[in-house]
């Protein structure tokens, strides 16, 4: 172990720092002032009947993002090495916490779910911190192992038997579009890294079995099924969320109804500023709002493959890499889910639902990966 931190210093000397992607920076920016604005706006109605004041969650958002712009400026400036080196410990301490939310006085069940952790100024979701965790542990694994990647034994099966522990625990609390999340990032990290294709075949049948399993040992999860395909079959049960949602987004027409005067808020829409906020954004600021939202989470997505094909290691690339996938496929469920493309899941929309956990986790995600843009190799600087 020794040798390795040794031989990792001197690899490090022959990167050089430079600024931070100040694209992404703006580009995060945008998105959290767009997602303060709609949750004002989503959480009005529910905060006023809650507590009686329509700015209770707003606030609450409000003091999340000064937090999580506090965390991703202290992580941009921390050497994303430390990482590589603390790999194990992150990904056994996420795991802790997920096993944490069964500890009496500590984890916090509601709705039927346990998933949280009191930590006193906030509940927190470990699934959260399990989504970044397992990217980095896999990070590091392909780095370390990169010339036994195309192994079965010593290149996949291992970091599967971890990522396998992640899913059931999360997907047990239960969680299972994070789990699916978590599953399927760390698939695609694997795939990007070398895995050979015979190996996601022998991944892929028993790993499809099981969420077929999972997907009908619920019968409200079977609801959701039935419910993407026709909801219209079921529109006062199971296939109401998916309606009202279509609903919201189909009156907001081209340029929407105005911010604040979305009528679906109005305890129609479900959950209207975490899970269902892009109907909200539909409704209010129409298809213009909506497409200026997906623009920029797809200048984001741009400016982390940037950021990973400009790394100066394996380990940064897949950083990086592992990162972008991470939040473009919790856009891409929440926003398909919104808009009845895919099942409800109850995943949030990165920097614009309500949720102090996910947020500081995004911000946390977006440290990292501006800390991976202040190094360049000492070729690519002298080119």
């Amino acid at each position: 172990m020794e040798n390795f931190n040794r031989a990792e210093k001197e690899k490090q000397n022959d990167y050089e720092r430079s600024s931070i992607d100040k694209i992404l920076v703006l580009t995060v920016l945008m998105l959290l002032s767009f997602g303060l604005i709609m949750i004002l706006s989503a959480s009005s109605i529910k905060s006023m009947q809650d507590y009686g004041d329509i700015y209770f969650f707003f606030r609450r958002q409000l003091k999340f993002a000064g937090a999580g712009l506090a965390v991703m400026f202290l992580l941009s400036q921390l050497d994303y090495h430390f990482y590589l080196r603390h790999s194990r410990k992150i990904v056994f301490f996420s795991l802790f916490l997920l096993l944490a939310v069964y500890l009496p006085g500590l984890g916090v069940a509601a709705g039927g779910s346990r998933r949280w952790i009191d930590l006193g100024f906030i509940n927190f979701q470990p699934s959260e911190f399990t989504k970044l965790a397992a990217v980095i542990y896999l990070s590091s694994f392909i780095y370390r192992k990169k010339n036994f990647i195309k192994s079965f034994w010593k290149g996949v099966f291992p970091p599967m038997i971890i990522i396998s522990a992640m899913f059931f625990l999360v997907t047990n609390q239960p969680d299972l579009g994070t789990g699916v999340a978590i599953f399927a990032t760390s698939l695609l990290l694997l795939i990007i890294g070398g895995m050979k294709f015979s190996h996601l075949l022998v991944i892929g049948l028993p790993g499809s079995l099981i969420l077929i399993y999972y997907l009908t040992a619920a019968s409200y999860r079977v609801e959701r099924l039935t419910s993407f395909v026709d909801p219209w079959s079921e529109p006062r049960g199971a296939g109401y969320h998916v309606i009202q949602s279509i609903l919201a987004i189909g009156s907001g027409g081209l340029t929407g109804l105005g911010p604040g005067n979305s009528l679906q808020k109005f305890f129609y829409l479900p959950e209207p500023a975490t899970d269902f906020i892009f109907a909200v954004i539909g409704e209010e600021l129409g298809f213009i709002g909506a497409f200026i939202l997906i623009l920029l989470f797809i200048l984001l997505t741009y400016r982390g493959i940037v950021i990973a094909l400009g790394a100066p290691d394996l380990f940064g690339s897949m950083l990086a890499v592992g990162i972008t996938v991470m939040i473009s496929l919790q856009i891409f469920i929440n926003i398909g889910a919104a808009t009845a493309l895919m099942p409800v899941t109850g995943i949030t929309l990165p920097f614009i639902s309500y949720g102090g956990s996910s947020l500081l986790i995004m911000m946390s995600s977006i440290g990292i990966l501006l800390s991976i843009s202040r190094f360049e190799s000492v070729e690519d600087v002298k080119k």
